[in-house]
């Protein structure tokens, strides 16, 4: 371990070395990605030089061990018991950094809560969730774009669609696609039932053309136009969009924005995911013997979380033992931060458990 750690430090002041080169800083492109691996080696290096640190002091005790004096061999003695938990305690933090980050975690997301099962209580539950997001999206200091609204009958929402952009944004929203389950009463309910709704959540790394292995040459893009609510604005202008990756016959659309440039780029988005997503289940089926993660891919069709009003408590269904229970009034106010950490951690277990596999 300490060898693959001295290689990374030596990758570090090279990285820094180069930041300081002009021809280097006149490329933007390079700057950026050379800046960002500089950003992200940081933490790994401090640790290694604390672990050295450390090492160094134990060595140091075990060498006072021998020390002709008792009082020093019972003070080497007692710095040693302090010492050696720390080295355990560091080593496990050191191979947590050391797992390889997913590349897209770096990503801005295209971020879209949609009402289900429940009918306007369904509604309420997503404008709900729509808060509650909303005041961790500011907690973060996350910048936040509507893209596009659906307002429910009685309030709440049907359907929307942000961008949301800042540091590591994909890395903590991904686990929240999927299916958010809500028991509570709801106020049109004269008999005091509980009653169970749905929404649905779906997080997409906002990708480039690069990101995935497209060829521009095999874009089929049209354009048609928008149905439904919208006024004068759906009816007189081609605003939808319609782009088809010819190799593969996937199709993806967007009617959601205001203009036909805002629709062409969700389009593209949805697109890159979904030929991303083909070339991901191609590769993982041909490294079949690898682990399936444990918090899964966010498939919509599965349930990840339970918001159970009567009981105050938020379930993750991916979750073990009491890991997985949070009071419901602290997460739907925002302080979402201990359920994410908590899928990091799980996600982060199941990556070192492959890792020894492999």
């Amino acid at each position: 371990m300490l060898d693959k750690l001295q290689a990374i430090k030596e990758r570090y002041i090279y990285l820094e070395e180069q930041m300081a080169d002009p021809e280097l800083i006149a490329d933007m492109g390079r700057y950026a990605k050379a800046s960002k691996e500089y950003k992200d080696l940081q933490p790994l290096v401090k640790a290694y030089e604390q672990y050295k640190q450390l090492l160094g002091n134990i060595q140091t005790a075990r060498e006072m061990l021998r020390d002709e004096s008792a009082e020093m061999r019972e003070m080497a003695g007692m710095e040693l018991e302090e010492l050696e938990p720390r080295k355990e305690e560091m080593e496990e933090q050191i191979k947590v950094l050391l797992i390889p980050k997913d590349p897209e975690d770096s990503k801005d997301v295209i971020f879209e809560i949609r009402s289900g099962t429940g009918g306007d209580e369904a509604s309420l539950f997503a404008g709900d969730l729509y808060r509650m997001y909303t005041r961790y999206f500011e907690e973060q200091g996350w910048k936040v774009e509507v893209v596009s609204v659906n307002e429910g009958t009685v309030g709440g929402y049907n359907k929307l669609v942000l961008e949301i952009s800042g540091d590591d944004v994909y890395g903590k929203l991904k686990f929240e696609s999927g299916a958010h389950r809500v028991q509570r009463i709801p106020k049109t309910e004269s008999q005091g039932r509980v009653h169970t709704s749905a929404a649905t959540v779906a997080v997409m790394p906002k990708l480039e053309m690069e990101d995935v292995d497209i060829n521009k040459a095999d874009l089929k893009i049209d354009t048609y136009r928008s149905s439904g609510a919208g006024g004068q604005h759906v009816n007189k202008t081609e605003s939808a969009v319609r782009i088809t990756h010819l190799p593969t016959g996937i199709v993806s659309e967007s009617q959601d924005g205001r203009s036909q440039i805002k629709n062409r780029e969700i389009a593209l988005q949805r697109l890159y995911v979904k030929v991303a997503e083909v070339q991901r289940e191609k590769y993982e089926s041909e490294q079949a013997a690898k682990r399936r993660s444990l918090v899964g891919s966010g498939d919509r069709s599965g349930k990840i979380r339970t918001y159970n009003f009567p009981q105050n408590r938020v379930t993750d269904h991916r979750l073990e033992g009491d890991n997985k229970n949070f009071n419901l009034q602290a997460v739907i106010e925002g302080d979402l931060e201990p359920i994410i950490e908590a899928l990091q951690v799980a996600e982060n277990a199941e990556k070192m458990k492959e890792g020894a596999m492999g």
